[in-house]
């Protein structure tokens, strides 16, 4: 979510730290590349996509109203050439990219570092430090992507609103026929052990209850065929009624292992999903609905960021940022913290990537933590009823609603993921993706795991 930063210093060289992380996002991979130079010290977007080689192509062209366009394209394997500094320069001068309408910043000046070359993004930092006080940028380039799990137009929608009217997240500056130029911020990505730090854990729930603040309207297109809510649909609910056709897809190719196809059982599941479905609604009658809000869905450790600077006087807990936004949309906000509970099972970093660690799941005390920041923090959008100071009796009650609807919601999470990592591995299974560097289907059938453990434990 959105900083208040300082001033950004003028970067003289290049910096990425040289990660490969494998997760479940879709973009934004940081790995870096040898042949580049090193940017410095860390990250500044989630590592979170398996690195393969860029892919040119045609490519749908994404505008949002409120933001500049540049009727220009920029091919990615060409990111070394004199003539894509020039185009890129052009591009940046048409979307009037603050400080860099400067007669002094030339393309022969401009440094252009790779930090990732997915399928569906090429990822570069742009910086011309020969010109003080010229900023860092963020430049991706879309690859051609079936858009099966992910819409760019919804992404980059929810990007600049977010990020105009709330201040969260990175701001869009404009964008081109084949991508956009977004705004950098200078930081280091969470690790695993940070989210376990009572303090920066508790910065997270902080920044959750702000992004759960956010007046679903002003963010989410409204669609009028969607039942639920004020013509939205919840993510937890809408992904997997929407993917699961996609995983029967796959899981029918011939080369779909059979002891995948029987481990995970998708007849079994869907029955399962509606079963849960069924008491999840009347859970939420005896324990109180979980506040349906505009949810992030995803707030793993690769997509948390922590600002190296902050204005004087800022809230402490604003140098943490929440990044990518691919899978934002309303939700019930117990789903979102349950997911994130979820992820302090997870190490990306790891030779078994795809594996949980249930035993790492937080304790009462850890999750109470989190409640206290996201409680003191959150101002549901339009409620007037709301105290503005809560007594202790009240926030002791309030610990106890929130813990059990985030228990209620947990298994959602493990179902919409275990769908989504058989979609992801389509390209696995037809054999177009060589050897994998993530085992998505292993990752599948542990979720599934998960799902159907918490199901039997509710007594389903």
């Amino acid at each position: 979510m959105g900083p208040e930063l300082a001033t950004t210093p003028a970067v003289t060289t290049p910096y990425a730290q040289s990660v490969l992380s494998l997760r479940r996002t879709s973009t934004s991979s940081l790995q870096s590349f040898e042949d580049d130079v090193s940017l410095g010290t860390s990250p500044v977007y989630s590592a979170s996509s398996i690195s393969i080689p860029f892919e040119d192509g045609d490519v749908d062209v994404v505008r949002v109203e409120g933001l500049h366009h540049a009727n220009q394209r920029l091919e990615a394997r060409r990111y070394k050439s004199a003539s894509f500094a020039q185009q890129l320069l052009d591009i940046l001068h048409a979307l009037r990219t603050p400080s860099w309408i400067h007669p002094a910043i030339i393309p022969e000046n401009i440094q252009i570092q790779k930090v990732s070359g997915s399928l569906t993004n090429a990822v570069f930092f742009i910086s011309c430090p020969s010109v003080p006080g010229t900023r860092v940028l963020l430049l991706r380039i879309y690859g051609p992507s079936s858009g099966s799990l992910i819409s760019r137009p919804r992404e980059l929608h929810t990007l600049h609103a977010l990020s105009s009217q709330y201040h969260i997240g990175p701001r869009v500056y404009g964008t081109f026929e084949n991508g956009r130029v977004e705004e950098y911020f200078e930081s280091t990505t969470l690790t695993a052990s940070d989210m376990r730090d009572p303090k920066i854990s508790s910065w997270i729930g902080a920044r959750m209850a702000e992004l759960h603040g956010v007046d679903i309207a002003s963010v989410e297109p409204t669609l009028a065929d969607e039942s639920e809510g004020d013509g939205w649909e919840l993510a937890a609910k809408r992904n997997v009624k929407s993917w699961l056709g996609l995983a029967r897809d796959v899981l029918a190719l011939p080369f779909a292992p059979e002891d995948v196809r029987r481990h995970l059982n998708l007849d079994a599941f869907e029955w399962e999903w509606e079963q849960y479905l069924r008491w999840l609604a009347e859970e939420e009658k005896r324990i109180g609905a979980s506040p349906r809000v505009f949810g992030h869905n995803d707030a793993q450790y690769g997509n948390l960021l922590r600002l190296k600077t902050l204005r004087p006087g800022t809230l402490a807990h604003r140098q943490v940022i929440v990044v990518d936004f691919e899978y934002a949309s309303p939700n019930a906000a117990a789903y979102d913290i349950a997911n994130h509970f979820h992820e302090w099972t997870a190490n990306y970093h790891t030779e078994m990537p795809h594996i949980l660690h249930p035993e790492r799941y937080p304790t009462p005390d850890q999750r109470r933590n989190l409640y206290r920041a996201y409680i003191s923090h959150f101002i549901p959008p339009n409620d007037i009823k709301r105290p503005s100071v809560l007594s202790d009796e009240q926030i002791e009650a309030d610990l106890d609603t929130l813990d059990r609807q985030v228990r209620a919601w947990s298994p959602a999470s493990h179902a919409v993921w275990a769908i989504w990592g058989v979609v992801q591995a389509r390209e696995t299974v037809e054999g177009k993706d060589g050897e994998p560097e993530f085992d998505y289907l292993g990752y599948a059938q542990c979720r599934m795991d998960g799902f159907r453990r918490e199901i039997r434990a509710l007594q389903l």
